[in-house]
């Protein structure tokens, strides 16, 4: 098993979409960011990247690299995806909470659940979508994202290593 945690921020700015969890939400504003701003997705992707020991979403996608301008972030979470299968792991769970003022994220955390589940390959109840208020932090023009994975080793090295483990164990048996 890996776990692995992440966390992003990003301010609010008229003038642009507001995209969290790949969802487009009714907003007066969205995020500023190099790519869409998607928080959520950010977060997610810094700490698949992160349960394998595989850098962060920067070292991938710079934000100076203008290809990366306006990018929809399921890009950087397809990189995070690659990641994971090619260290051998596949996603058992994520939990995430969201930390904004507005808009209020419970009318619509039903949908961005559907949406990181289908990005993610995973079952919508394996993807936890809880949003809290800043209340007194100051961080009412931004919206912040922590999440938390948790990774289990994939079914076919699992099965062989426990294959191996039986093996021995019958053969000490014997012997």
């Amino acid at each position: 098993m890996r776990i692995g945690y992440g966390w992003d921020s990003h301010e609010f700015k008229a003038g642009i979409p507001l995209v969290i969890g790949g969802v487009k939400l009714p907003h007066g504003k969205g995020l500023a960011g190099h790519s869409d701003g998607d928080v959520l997705l950010h977060a997610i992707t810094d700490a698949l990247l992160g349960a394998v020991a595989a850098g962060d979403i920067g070292s991938y996608f710079p934000p100076n690299d203008p290809e990366w301008k306006g990018a929809n972030s399921a890009v950087f979470l397809g990189e995070a995806l690659k990641q994971i299968a090619k260290a051998g792991y596949e996603i058992s769970n994520v939990d995430s909470t969201l930390i904004l003022e507005s808009p209020k994220i419970g009318p619509h955390a039903g949908e961005i659940q559907k949406s990181v589940a289908r990005l993610l390959g995973i079952p919508c109840n394996a993807v936890g979508i809880k949003a809290k208020t800043p209340e007194g932090m100051g961080t009412d023009d931004a919206a912040i994202a922590h999440v938390a994975v948790l990774l289990v080793k994939k079914s076919g090295t699992r099965m062989a290593h426990r294959t191996k483990r039986t093996s021995k164990s019958k053969s000490r048996r014997r012997g």
